[in-house]
């Protein structure tokens, strides 16, 4: 898969970062999906990382993205909101709250997505489910102190998952290999993947942190 290298996003000490493809006993991506030869770099400014950053009263009342319908617009690992949905997923990792918030894919838009007879109950007991068991590996790995260094998104290899595909009713921008590049508080550096990340009105979001085959009721990192 194609990779595209981004500038590095130095954070001192906490603050971040694949598309739910799949339901249950899915393992691979539609053959038919349609490769889009267009990239974007992600690219974020210095920061402290110890929590995710805090709501402005404005941010509070800006609409649920889940509740309005979906656009075609191609998402971008240089966005400004992935660059802060980013770094809350690494916050997440290094305290070791699971906790989804805003950079995981949205249940609104989940429903609008899935032609499944329970998309909720799969939302909430594959997909979150998952995702936490998945935040809690990562967490001992990367250690509490670790420091973000970057997060590399191969926007050029992103594909447009169309209904029919996947379980779907509706349509999203999918991409996978997207990498997170850290430090830990020994000074060791290393790297994971997001198996795959969706889009939802032109911006990217977590769904599969970890690989989909795994052991049941187990976290799992993405080499």
């Amino acid at each position: 898969m194609p990779r595209i290298a981004t500038a590095a996003l130095v954070l001192a000490s906490a603050g971040l970062l694949a598309a739910c493809a799949y339901p249950a006993g899915s393992t691979s991506a539609s053959s038919s999906d349609r490769a889009v030869p267009t990239a974007t770099t992600s690219r974020l400014a210095p920061r402290q990382a110890t929590a995710a950053p805090a709501l402005s009263s404005s941010a509070a009342r800006t609409p649920d993205p889940g509740s309005l319908p979906q656009t075609t617009a191609r998402p971008s690992g240089s966005d400004p909101q992935f660059t802060k949905r980013m770094l809350a997923l690494w916050a997440a990792m290094v305290t070791g709250d699971a906790a989804p918030g805003g950079s995981f894919f949205p249940l609104g838009a989940y429903l609008q997505v899935k032609a499944i007879s329970n998309p909720a109950a799969d939302y909430r007991n594959r997909l979150v489910a998952l995702y936490d068991l998945d935040i809690r590996a990562l967490h001992l790995r990367v250690g509490t102190g670790a420091t973000l260094l970057g997060v590399d998104v191969p926007d050029r290899s992103a594909t447009w998952v169309t209904p029919g595909q996947e379980y779907n009713k509706g349509s999203y921008w999918r991409v996978y290999g997207a990498r997170v590049r850290y430090r830990t508080a020994a000074g060791k550096d290393g790297s994971f993947g997001i198996f795959s990340l969706i889009s939802w009105r032109g911006q990217w979001y977590v769904v599969h942190l970890g690989p989909i085959n795994r052991t049941p009721g187990t976290g799992a990192v993405t080499p």
